[in-house]
């Protein structure tokens, strides 16, 4: 499973997580974390969609060491 963080506002932490993936969309967890609120939501996001977030930094690839 990959993940990768949602730029955010400062001292909020957001991220997906890849569950599944599909021909032309992705099946993701977000998980937000404000203030001790965590809230999870799952739906799907094409794959257009989810490269254009990578491409323009929305969305960044964690390394392992942070997902632990």
């Amino acid at each position: 499973m990959k993940r990768y963080s949602i730029k955010c506002l400062p001292g909020n932490t957001e991220y997906i997580d890849i569950l599944k993936e599909m021909d032309s969309e992705f099946l993701v967890r977000f998980t937000r974390n404000n203030n001790g609120n965590i809230k999870t939501t799952e739906e799907t996001i094409t794959r257009h969609l989810f490269n254009i977030c990578v491409q323009t930094g929305y969305l960044n690839p964690m390394t392992e060491s942070s997902v632990a």
